[in-house]
């Protein structure tokens, strides 16, 4: 009888613990199948690196075009006595005596290029004899009013050019300031007579 007794503790004991021991087994696998769970892993297209920088250098040309397109609209558009006055400012740092050629082949240069832009006369691929020439059948009544001082101005670069004649800071400076003259002198535009001169003097019938 206690046989018994004993038997069926024993069995419903070993039932429960069985119960008990199940759900444990079987959690376990669920438990490291929700862990081995990763989320989707999303690769980028090959062509979207190279699509990127291209779009950055696009990007920065554009500026760059812009910038360049701004600054040359920004410019202002110098007239040719500006232009030459400029020059000559520009040429004090050549007003050495060692460097009294090159000083006057820029001044020379200044001034013959105000000349071919200001009357479009011919002057930087013609001697200055030929120049002086080509002045008595100008029509510009401004270059023929400076023909004699134009003519000694040009004459004297061409000593220091070919003759390699030396010159002091003041004979630079006299002949920067030579050129700087002719060039305000001769910077307007020329009169040239009204239509209402013209007119009057016009016989009446």
């Amino acid at each position: 009888m206690r046989r018994r007794v004993f038997g069926r503790r024993a069995s419903r004991a070993a039932a429960l613990l069985a119960l008990m021991v199940a759900p444990a087994v079987h959690a376990a696998p669920v438990a490291e199948d929700i862990r081995d769970i990763r989320g989707p892993k999303y690769l980028l297209p090959d062509w979207f690196l190279p699509a990127l920088i291209g779009g950055a250098v696009l990007i920065a040309l554009s500026i760059y075009g812009l910038w360049r397109w701004r600054r040359h609209r920004a410019a202002p558009i110098l007239l040719p006595h500006e232009i030459a006055l400029r020059r000559l400012e520009d040429i004090r740092t050549l007003m050495q005596p060692a460097s009294a050629r090159e000083f006057s082949t820029a001044v020379s240069d200044i001034v013959r290029r105000y000349i071919e832009q200001k009357f479009d006369v011919t002057a930087t691929r013609r001697t200055t004899e030929e120049f002086l020439r080509e002045l008595l059948e100008s029509s510009s009544a401004a270059l023929a009013r400076h023909r004699g001082l134009l003519g000694e101005f040009l004459q004297q670069c061409d000593f220091v050019k070919f003759a390699a004649l030396s010159l002091t800071m003041q004979n630079m400076e006299s002949l920067r300031q030579s050129a700087r003259a002719f060039v305000l002198a001769t910077a307007e535009p020329e009169e040239t007579p009204s239509a209402e001169k013209t007119h009057d003097s016009i016989p009446a019938t």
